[in-house]
This record gives structure tokens, C-alpha cells and sequence, in this order.
């Protein structure tokens, strides 16, 4: 799967928008990723699975980041035939109680899911609930990099962080 293709994807999806947007560690940005534009269109999500699936090997085990990892995982996890858990942000107050949802045995090596990273702070948050829980996590693949520092960070947990795209391969054209 190729980068413009991926990219395309995005643009088709109609999930790359340009103006002023706050976001959710409370900067501000000239242009936002819709990441339930691009998860919920059917044609952009099986072509993030497809490159999500040639990323990962037959033993692998996904972890999808709640929220918007869940449907990239759930997908990647049918088109590559690998199992996926779910990480959550915090502990619900029924049921198990669990930041981990999904079969995990202990040291099983997981590769997490995450939709956008900007300061890397909720994939790090989910790989240490998912190392926490006894897995093994020492890759993390993600739609897109905006190249804010969250590279680093998660790095700095480290954890080995491929993005499909990067914020500069996204905005290359806009100039």
C-alpha cells in the first residue's frame, strides 16, 4: 500500500479538514484528521487494514486504544486473521473492571492500533495498561503521525512507532 494511496483514502473519506480547530491536548491546529470520517467510511477503513495487515506477522496480537483504535483494530484484525484486545482509557465501574478487554495470556506480544498521534499520549497511556496486564509491546503502528512529539514519547516508552502517513506527507500538496 503505498503512501498516496493511503492518502487518497483520507481525501476520499473526506476526513482531512483545513481552518482553525482546537484539539484535544488543547492546541490548535490549520488543519484536523476526522478520525471518525476516515474509521467509519468502509472503503478508507478496509484500505487502512489492508496496510495495517502487511505490517503485522501471523503471531502477532493487535491492540486497538479506545476509542478510536477499536475499529482499526477490529478490522485489521479480520483482514490479517490475527486476535485483537481493546485498551481502555480508564477502568469502567462494572463488570471486570478491566483496562484490558480480550484474551491476553502473559508476555504475548502485542503491536498497538492508534488512530492519530499528536503528543503520543493516549498510545502510551494504552501501552502501559497493555504491559500492566502482562503484554509484551514493543511496536506501535498509527494512521497518522501529526509530528508533534508523540514520536518521541512513545519512543521514549520504548515502543518502535510507524505511521502510515505523516502530517508533512498529508500537507505536502497544500503549499
Amino acid at each position: 500500500m503505498t503512501t498516496d494511496a493511503l492518502i487518497g483514502a483520507l481525501r476520499d473519506a473526506e476526513a482531512v479538514e483545513f481552518g482553525e480547530f482546537e484539539l484535544s491536548h488543547g492546541g490548535t491546529s490549520e488543519y484536523y484528521v476526522d478520525k471518525y470520517l476516515f474509521e467509519t467510511d468502509p472503503d478508507c477503513l478496509e484500505t487502512i487494514a489492508g496496510a495495517f495487515a502487511e505490517r503485522v506477522s501471523p503471531g502477532d496480537k493487535l491492540g486497538g486504544v479506545a476509542l478510536g483504535g477499536v475499529p482499526l483494530a477490529a478490522a485489521t484484525s479480520v483482514a490479517a486473521g490475527v486476535p485483537y484486545v481493546i485498551a481502555r482509557k480508564q477502568r469502567k465501574d462494572y463488570g471486570t473492571s478491566n483496562l484490558v478487554e480480550g484474551r491476553l495470556e502473559d508476555g504475548e506480544e502485542v503491536v498497538v492500533l492508534e488512530d492519530i498521534v499528536t503528543t503520543g499520549t493516549s498510545l502510551v497511556d494504552a501501552i502501559e495498561a497493555l504491559r500492566d496486564a502482562g503484554a509484551t509491546v514493543d511496536r506501535a503502528l498509527v494512521v497518522v503521525d501529526r509530528e508533534e512529539g508523540g514520536r518521541e514519547n512513545v519512543e521514549d516508552a520504548d515502543v518502535e512507532m510507524e505511521s502510515l502517513v505523516t502530517a508533512s506527507e498529508l500537507l505536502a500538496d497544500r503549499d
